[in-house]
């Protein structure tokens, strides 16, 4: 099928995001090896922020296909410009035949494919999971594989932030990770090794060499609704933020506050500094798996409103509620939709994450069908999802950095 896209919009598309990556993004290039680069090949970039992709259209004079998940492809009101822009709508975390298809058909017309491998936009600075089977489908893609690294945008716009984004210099590197011949030569194993290697990134670590101000960076609110386990008596919950750059434990005293670069330096006499909070971010991490594995948490419950697309308005609806569960096997949604009752059970041994808004809602897709679920208490939201990303590694036997 070949490509729909509409030469003139897709100019006007590049040259708005062109605009915002000078003007908020103040994008600068380390390298750019994909400029002038002809015939088909394939971008993968990580995914600090949500808008990453501006600082990407305009590196290469060619028109690029960005892929993009489903939800957002559907929930955008003018539906009927999409396919015109060159996107490309995917279930996230999911096999599918036809989006494969899709992907491939843009490197058969020797077109140029972009792909954010982790799906979903960092959550404390550091990389969300990537799905096994990535690796294998670079392969099967059979062309010519650059990278591009994007470099200070999860501090524009990190995805617990209350307010607009945020002015400061970017960074993005482009250049070449494999060419087509070395990908075939290479097993999948060794693929993934070399490709998750380069896609990693921690902001805060990147940061301390930039040291880069970024507009209203001391401000941490909405950091609890991320860091919701307090590291120094380990209850969860009981991390608030104050003052617009402070943040603490109110059951024994932890508190921090953030400076100018967004580094956070203990203000109380208890606990150890935390500097940098996807360092705060991984201990959370490694304290839900430990209570899994030790079979002291199992699963978790939330009563929840539960919302899905309605396509005639491209928006999310109210059309229910119920109680979602989660176990190591699957969710379970067991309420009422639509006016009817349900009992549904989505399986999660795909899912290396979810779509979620912190502190509002999650989404929970079923081949086409996407469940937007907002828990009564939305702090539960953050416990869900590292759950989800716990039981992944456990059901996969993978390690997730």
């Amino acid at each position: 099928m070949k490509n729909k896209r509409n030469k003139i919009l897709y100019a006007a598309f590049k040259f708005a995001s062109n605009v915002y990556a000078s003007v908020v993004f103040k994008r600068k290039f380390l390298r750019n090896e994909i400029k002038d680069k002809k015939g088909p090949f394939v971008v993968i970039a990580n995914h600090a922020a949500a808008l990453d992709f501006v600082n990407l259209i305009g590196a290469s004079r060619r028109p690029m296909n960005f892929v993009i998940s489903s939800a957002f492809y559907k929930t955008i009101p003018v539906q009927g410009v999409m396919p015109r822009l060159g996107l490309i709508p995917k279930q996230q975390f999911q096999t599918n035949l036809g989006d494969m298809r899709k992907m491939k058909n843009i490197i058969d017309e020797g077109g140029i494919l972009v792909i954010y491998p982790a799906g979903l936009m960092s959550e404390a600075g550091t990389p969300t999971p990537i799905p096994v089977a990535t690796y294998k489908f670079l392969k099967w893609l059979d062309a010519d594989v650059y990278i591009a690294k994007n470099i200070g945008t999860y501090f524009s716009m990190p995805k617990w932030r209350k307010g607009g984004a945020r002015t400061g210099t970017t960074y993005i590197d482009i250049y070449k990770l494999f060419d087509k011949e070395e990908l075939a030569a290479k097993d999948p194993a060794e693929v993934e090794r070399i490709a998750s290697e380069a896609l990693f990134f921690d902001a805060y670590e990147e940061q301390e060499n930039y040291l880069i101000k970024y507009k209203n960076n001391d401000n941490i609110e909405g950091l609890e609704n991320i860091l919701y386990i307090c590291p120094l008596c380990k209850k969860e919950f009981t991390v608030k933020t104050k003052d617009k750059n402070v943040i603490y434990c109110e059951a024994c005293g932890f508190e921090e506050h953030a400076d100018e670069y967004q580094f956070l330096h203990k203000t109380s006499e208890n606990g150890e500094e935390i500097r940098h909070p996807s360092k705060w971010n991984e201990f959370i991490h490694s304290f839900v798996k430990e209570k899994i594995s030790n079979g002291e948490e199992s699963e978790l419950c939330a009563d929840v409103e539960i919302q899905m697309i309605a396509d005639s308005k491209s928006r999310f609806e109210p059309v229910g509620s119920g109680k979602l569960t989660l176990c190591k096997e699957c969710f379970n949604i067991l309420g009422n939709i639509n006016n009817e009752d349900v009992d549904i059970s989505i399986p999660i041994s795909s899912f290396a994450a979810l779509p979620y808004k912190p502190g509002v809602f999650i989404e929970i897709q079923r081949n086409d069908t996407i469940y937007r679920c907002l828990p009564k208490d939305g702090r539960t939201v953050i416990k869900f999802i590292n759950m989800v990303k716990v039981f992944y590694e456990i059901n996969n036997s993978v390690i997730v950095r």
